[in-house]
């Protein structure tokens, strides 16, 4: 049998949203993935474990941690200019108060659950003492974002521990990168399906260059009857399984949050990744969310152009004569094919997550099932959106 390309598959061979035939705006990168982004590295460390009724610090365990590595680990210290927008603020991303008073991210980004940022952002800590020592002599603002895995984990029996954020940048790599319930997605729900990672990448012309704008979700999000799929709203017609909106004392429907991360090779200045990052929303709009009050939607875009500037660390003597940062970079009326590249790579991310997952059974007995893909394409078929 033929592989799938990684466009249509994830590394465990998990169908990704093209293989379905679900059309897409914008032209997708070899992976169709933010690891089309060269350097770039990502790591996911997975906590599943045990069954049945909920005794919090046992378990049942549905969570895990995802590391992104803007310029890979022996880039850790060497700044990306960056952005960062709160499209709903009922989420937390630490580090973002420096992000925007210096325009500039020089760490790893992790993702997890909500009640696990605090040992994600120790984790970090130990990582770069043990391994960049020298940068170690200063301070860390580690970023790490969060969503909500209440519905199917124990959140809070604190089972994420700083070593698990450890591993998840140590493991980081290039190349084709798993989607669904892997990493810090592992026990999330997004338009009450099964949601968690999702990811994908355009390819934005530019004169004689070629850059790549990669964009990855940690999708947990959406109520059923918004969801919509190639313009086609989907979800009214898959209404009928759906036990996590339907339970008692369930959360309102849509409840949940989004962390989006979106970087491109394209030289651009800080408030030009804000910009990218505020393009995110119409991404997320194109799926059907309106954006809940209990979601919390948090986006960061970074640009790993002008690779040695904007560095902010403790300086050594006296400035030299001509010691001044040069930034290069996109004209700002040159950038809209950047910002349709975010929106376009966001929704197929966001897709992607869904259709690349399958049914979870977390604690208490609490179900999330998977997007049915057979019902899926019969619907897009009927609307003329596949053959």
């Amino acid at each position: 049998m033929t592989a799938r390309p990684a466009s249509e598959a994830t590394p465990s061979g998990k169908p990704r949203a093209r293989a379905l035939g679900i059309p897409f705006a914008g032209t997708p990168g070899t992976l169709n993935a933010i690891t089309d982004l060269p350097g770039l590295a990502v790591g996911y460390e997975t906590l599943i474990q045990g069954e049945g009724a909920l005794r919090v610090g046992h378990g049942p365990v549905r969570t895990g941690v995802t590391a992104i590595l803007p310029r890979g680990r022996n880039g850790v210290g060497t700044p990306c200019a960056a952005g960062m927008v709160s499209f709903n603020g009922n989420g937390e991303m630490t580090g973002t108060a420096w992000i925007e008073e210096t325009g500039s991210l020089d760490l790893p980004i992790l993702i997890t659950n909500t009640h696990s940022v605090g040992a994600c952002h120790t984790g970090t800590i130990e990582w770069v003492v043990r391994n960049h020592p020298k940068l170690a002599e200063a301070w860390f603002l580690p970023v790490v974002g969060e969503t909500w895995d209440g519905y199917l984990n124990d959140i809070n029996g604190a089972h994420v521990k700083p070593e698990h954020a450890v591993r998840a940048i140590d493991i980081a790599g290039s190349g084709p990168i798993e989607e669904g319930s892997v990493g810090g997605g592992t026990g999330m729900n997004c338009y009450a399906f099964k949601g968690g990672c999702g990811t994908a990448s355009r390819i934005v012309p530019y004169g004689a260059h070629r850059y790549t704008v990669g964009a990855f979700v940690q999708a947990n999000f959406g109520g059923r009857r918004e969801l919509t799929i190639a313009g086609v709203p989907v979800g009214r017609e898959l209404a009928d399984d759906n036990p996590m909106e339907t339970r008692r004392q369930a959360a309102p429907a849509g409840a949940g949050s989004v962390i989006a991360i979106v970087g491109t090779d394209a030289p651009l200045l800080p408030a030009q990744c804000k910009a990218l990052a505020r393009r995110v929303g119409m991404g997320l709009a194109r799926t059907g969310t309106t954006g809940s009050h209990f979601s919390g939607d948090l986006f960061l875009a970074f640009s790993t152009g002008n690779e040695g500037a904007l560095k902010s660390r403790f300086p050594d003597g006296e400035p030299a004569e001509d010691e001044f940062d040069q930034l290069r970079f996109v004209p700002w009326g040159r950038m809209d094919p950047f910002y349709a590249a975010v929106a376009h790579a966001i929704e197929e991310a966001v897709v992607n997550a869904l259709v690349a997952n399958t049914t979870m059974i977390g604690r208490d007995g609490h179900r999330t099932p998977a997007l049915p893909h057979d019902r899926l394409v019969t619907l897009l078929r009927e609307r003329r959106v596949i053959d």
